[in-house]
């Protein structure tokens, strides 16, 4: 027997319908990801230029930003015109992904960082990639139940300035 998957008619293609609060939990993400980028761009510079310095202090935030600032629960998973799975990517490039996913393997050359940093950083990046795979694979779930509005809060608390005292100062920046 042979299958053949035949293309959807094209007035028969499903429209993404946003998701009640959607326009909210995406504008909360941004600001998230951008708190989170000016945390990282805050941390301290390393003692000698090295490449991972300035990957931390560029490549990094920037990464972390685009990917909250583009996030997308239309690009969710679903099925293509020939009746396959398209694995959705959240509104989250492969490029900024990748950027994301190295963090873990790149921190060791980041000595001149305390592990707390380490450990928090590897949360933003977590996080960051965490709430794109979930919009893409359950983005009713992650915007009506208020589970991508708990990762902004992870986020914004692994990202909190590192002395209460400078809170008011870092917020400022942002």
């Amino acid at each position: 027997m042979t299958i053949a998957y035949l293309p959807l008619p094209a007035d028969d293609v499903p429209r993404y319908e946003p998701w009640v609060g959607e326009p909210e939990v995406l504008a909360e993400a941004a600001v998230a990801g951008r708190r989170a980028a000016a945390w990282i761009r805050s941390l301290p510079a390393a003692p000698t230029p090295r490449p991972v310095g300035t990957w931390l202090a560029g490549a990094l935030p920037d990464a972390v930003e685009a990917a909250m600032g583009s996030l997308d629960p239309a690009q969710c998973d679903r099925m293509g015109p020939d009746g396959r799975l398209v694995e959705g990517n959240g509104g989250v490039d492969a490029g900024t992904t990748s950027t994301l996913t190295v963090v873990p393997c790149v921190l060791s050359d980041a000595d001149w960082l305390t592990p707390d940093q380490h450990i928090r950083l590897m949360a933003v990046a977590s996080i960051t990639t965490g709430i794109a795979r979930l919009l893409a694979d359950d983005p009713g779930t992650a915007i009506l139940h208020g589970l991508a509005a708990r990762m902004c809060a992870t986020l914004d608390h692994a990202t909190r300035p590192d002395h209460p005292g400078l809170a008011t100062e870092f917020e400022h920046t942002i």
